[in-house]
């Protein structure tokens, strides 16, 4: 059991060892290309998510009973995790530094020739312990992440800070002992870093390949859970005197196992230092939503750039995404009342930007999403269940998020997306490129789209469509799209907008549009209609709009469609009808046919034409 242990440190710190002594850097015989998604790889990374959730569980259960084991066990230990080792800090006043990591793990957080650290063994922070990587000249952490393993920095209720300087940024990153490289490979899992619980701060930071597979593990992490705080930076509640003598009866009545350590399943204690090589029951303590702030940070070749659920007052500013196997910033499930200001996300495998369901309260402004896989911005507001669940979720759509004075630049999907929700606000953003510009859809409700740069879609510039209620179009600027602004199946106020450059219409609506306004809007452009309500069901209002500038392509018997309508036909067969026996009477007159009442005219003169005929006789 010691050999299986101990195989990942013991493989780790001999590699680095001979590495440190060798001369070049070894080439890698398997390459680090990524590995990509097949069903063999999907399948082990998968595995390896399992296993390191497994092995937090395990240091959990054991670090909640630690406590009660003696003084020794308030300082930090070490546990022997199956395929490793795992370093726990303790709770104590003052943060633990570099300084304190080449003490208490001598042999595996190890300074190399270029004054960079290599850290062999995962670092786990029980409740309330802090840690603090940062140096005054700059640090550089390289986290070993081979085939034969990986390591990571996990804090449960605690406190990271990553902290560096404008000057010299704090630089962590994977590694691969074997080539001197990042470890740039994700099918055999990758080193992460996460904070589950408890605060998370980074500053003048540089990120760089890191995590695998998961949200959990996907390179910088801030998670939580919506269950009780019993596990937050304060620490353990502290024993009452009847438990503390308890905890002594229970040392004492172990007395015969002097060295004993908390241990659990395969999981055991050992004091930290050199490495050197009991069964208890347990109960895993909740936790608090996670709370953090990033600034100036740099993150690049994560697996997701930035993760973020379950959490709280999270503040993002001033930091640029890149580069990212999926998304960059996800604030997934239950991430609340964050600000994201001045952060760029761009060149990412996913989307730029990722609004999870169940997160609310989100600001989103300053920013960029340029060049990624997917949209620039995703924001998904629909329920966690429609019905009864086995999880029982709350059944309404989540919303009050918004986008505001924002970049979305030829992004390969959309460039800001809509789905579901209620009181979205996307405003004053410039949107370039993209399939579609803004779109809207899936029963969204009250959203306001206002004051929008938006251009060169190849579809729509804006879009409304399949149940969206309540939106609210106005004061966009929609140029070079082929179709200028959509609704379809919804029911929106069209107010106040300019179009000009759509090729195909300017302002279209279609399917169940009732209840919709079209008003007050400028519209130019060269295709079949400037404004196109003929595909439309219901009453919809289109008054005062400019379409002056609009150049109608459509042929003689489109547009014969178009303004045919049974209304139109039934005024215009009335007229004809009119002009007609007009006509009629006129051409008779002129012809000398007897009018219609010339029957009733009086057979002979009247009496006193007659005398006067006599009379000049």
């Amino acid at each position: 059991m010691i050999m299986r242990a101990t195989r990942m440190t013991t493989a780790l710190v001999t590699t680095a060892a001979a590495l440190a002594l060798s001369s070049p850097a070894l080439a890698d015989p398997e390459g680090t290309a990524n590995a990509g998604t097949t069903a063999e790889s999907a399948e082990q990374q998968a595995a390896l998510v399992a296993g390191e959730d497994r092995r937090l569980t395990q240091v959990r259960a054991v670090t909640a009973v630690a406590p009660t084991r003696g003084l020794s066990w308030a300082k930090p230990y070490r546990l022997d995790t199956g395929d490793g080792y795992t370093l726990v800090l303790t709770q104590q006043r003052e943060p633990y530094t570099i300084a304190d990591l080449l003490r208490l793990a001598p042999q595996t957080f190890v300074r190399q020739a270029d004054g960079s650290y290599l850290l062999t063994e995962n670092l786990y922070l029980n409740s309330g312990a802090k840690l603090r990587l940062a140096n005054p000249g700059g640090l550089t952490l390289r986290m070993a992440s081979t085939t034969n393993g990986f390591v990571s920095i996990v804090s449960f209720g605690g406190g990271i800070t990553i902290e560096g300087t404008p000057q010299a940024p704090t630089k962590i990153t994977s590694w691969d002992v074997r080539t001197g490289l990042p470890d740039t490979r994700v099918d055999d899992g990758r080193a992460y870093i996460r904070a589950i619980g408890g605060q998370f701060a980074m500053s003048y930071a540089q990120i760089s390949d890191l995590g695998f597979w998961s949200g959990r593990t996907a390179g910088v992490s801030l998670t939580g859970t919506d269950r009780p705080n019993t596990g937050d930076v304060d620490g353990p509640t502290h024993l009452t005197k009847t438990q503390r003598h308890e905890a002594k009866a229970d040392r004492l009545a172990t007395d015969a196992q002097a060295d004993a350590a908390p241990g659990a399943g395969d999981v055991f204690a050992q004091p930290s230092g050199n490495l050197v090589s009991p069964d208890t029951r347990f109960d895993v303590p909740g936790l608090s939503y996670v709370s953090g702030q990033i600034s100036h940070a740099s993150i690049t070749g994560n697996a997701f750039g930035l993760f973020v659920s379950s959490a709280n007052g999270i503040s993002i500013t001033d930091t640029t995404i890149s580069h990212s196997l999926q998304d960059g910033l996800v604030l997934h499930r239950f991430a609340s009342s964050a600000d994201v200001e001045r952060v760029t996300s761009l060149d990412n495998g996913g989307d730029g930007f990722v609004l999870s369901r169940a997160a609310q309260q989100v600001r989103v402004s300053a920013s960029t999403a340029q060049g990624n896989g997917g949209n620039g911005f995703t924001v998904n507001g629909l329920p966690l269940a429609v019905g009864a669940s086995a999880s029982g979720e709350f059944v309404g759509s989540y919303g009050n998020n918004s986008i505001a004075n924002s970049v979305a630049r030829n992004n390969a999907h959309y460039g800001i997306e809509i789905i579901g929700g209620l009181n979205l606000a996307v405003q004053n953003n410039t949107v370039v490129g993209s399939d579609m510009g803004i779109v809207a859809r899936q029963g969204a409700d009250t959203v306001a789209i206002s004051g929008n740069q938006v251009s060169g879609q190849r579809r729509q510039g804006i879009a409304v469509r399949d149940g969206v209620t309540n939106a609210l179009i106005t004061g966009n600027v929609v140029s070079d799209a082929d179709n200028g602004i959509y609704v379809r199946s919804s029911v929106a106020e069209i107010r106040g907008n300019t179009v000009h450059g759509a090729t195909n219409h300017g302002i279209a609506l279609v399917d169940a549009t009732g209840g919709s306004l079209v008003t007050y809007n400028v519209v130019a452009g060269v295709g079949p209609s400037a404004l196109d309500s003929s595909r439309a069901r219901g009453d919809v209002e289109v008054e005062h709009n400019t379409i002056s500038a609009w150049h109608d392509t459509s042929s003689f018997w489109i547009r014969f469609r178009h303004y045919a309508s049974p209304m139109t036909m039934l005024w215009a067969a009335i007229i004809v009808l009119i002009i007609g026996s007009a006509a009629l009477g006129v051409r008779r007159r002129r012809a000398g046919v007897r009018g219609p009442y010339a029957n009733t005219m009086p057979l002979n003169p009247p009496a006193r034409e007659l005398v006067g005929a006599g009379t000049q006789a």
